[in-house]
């Protein structure tokens, strides 16, 4: 285990996995090489719940998390949160309504709740799509986590940052309890959009990340090193696939769901790694 990433006497951090989904998050934290032990995870949805608890032999608690008190997550003793809220308030094609929208209520529950526990997380990880970065919400959230003493460092990145190929960027919050501090605490407080900053304890200085905000060609000459979409998925039959089902797997992928958004996964678990460091 790498130095770092886990507690003290290799006893491993407790995790609260909050809209668990069939279980990115925690399949980000298993590929991060944290120890660490999700003691509980929650979402409203049967199905999702089914396919986690197929992937990970623990069924989430299936219920509304607007229902979960102070008192109810003080009881799992939870070292960090990782949540990743629904994205409809936030999205270009949505409505927009932010803090307005319903589906954004319960994310305001759990921020609302963090000062009335007698055991705040030291961690936090908030992932959602961009958009959020700029929305009420994101004050809010912002805005609480200062006032209970938290610093952050928040990104926007996208998979093609890390040789994945695929386009779409992801906002990130990684947020810390003082006196926990990051390694790099220059970026506190900032919105960055380079991955840069997650590998300063490599040889950064001499490596140049691309940003987001870059021309065209930068962006294609990093496609041009990633390793083709088929190395990232996994088909049951690869032998039955036929000429005529041939699908280019070579080609940058925007919104396919064929990807299993396998590529926000690798910046989640780089992220993720950073917060438990």
């Amino acid at each position: 285990m790498e130095k770092g990433l886990g507690k003290q006497g290799d006893e491993p951090w407790r995790v609260l996995e909050f809209y668990s989904g069939i279980g990115g998050m925690r399949y980000s934290l298993m590929k991060a090489g944290v120890n660490a032990k999700v003691v509980e995870a929650f979402d409203i949805n049967d199905t999702a719940n089914d396919v986690y608890q197929h992937n990970f032999g623990h069924r989430p608690y299936q219920g509304n998390i607007q229902s979960l008190t102070a008192a109810d997550l003080d009881s799992y003793g939870a070292d960090a949160w990782l949540l990743s809220p629904p994205c409809q308030p936030y999205t270009r094609q949505g409505l927009q309504k932010q803090s307005g929208d319903a589906r954004a209520f319960s994310f305001l529950n759990i921020l609302e709740l963090i000062p009335h526990t007698s055991q705040p997380p030291i961690m936090l990880f908030v992932e959602n799509v961009v958009g959020f970065e700029t929305s009420d919400t994101h004050t809010k959230m912002i805005e609480i986590l200062g006032r209970t003493n938290f610093i952050t460092q928040e990104f926007i990145l996208s998979p093609l940052q890390f040789g994945v190929p695929y386009s779409r960027p992801r906002y990130f919050c990684l947020a810390k309890r003082k006196p926990s501090t990051f390694q790099s605490q220059l970026f506190n407080n900032q919105l960055l959009q380079s991955p840069g900053p997650l590998f300063r304890h490599t040889n950064a200085e001499e490596t140049v990340f691309c940003e987001l905000d870059e021309p065209q060609e930068s962006w294609d000459r990093m496609l041009e090193s990633c390793e083709p979409i088929e190395s990232f998925l996994e088909f049951k039959n690869c032998s039955d696939q036929s000429e005529s089902n041939f699908v280019d797997t070579t080609t940058v992928s925007t919104d396919s769901d064929e990807v299993l958004d396998e590529g926000n996964e690798y910046c989640s678990g780089a992220l993720i790694s950073t917060l438990f460091h």
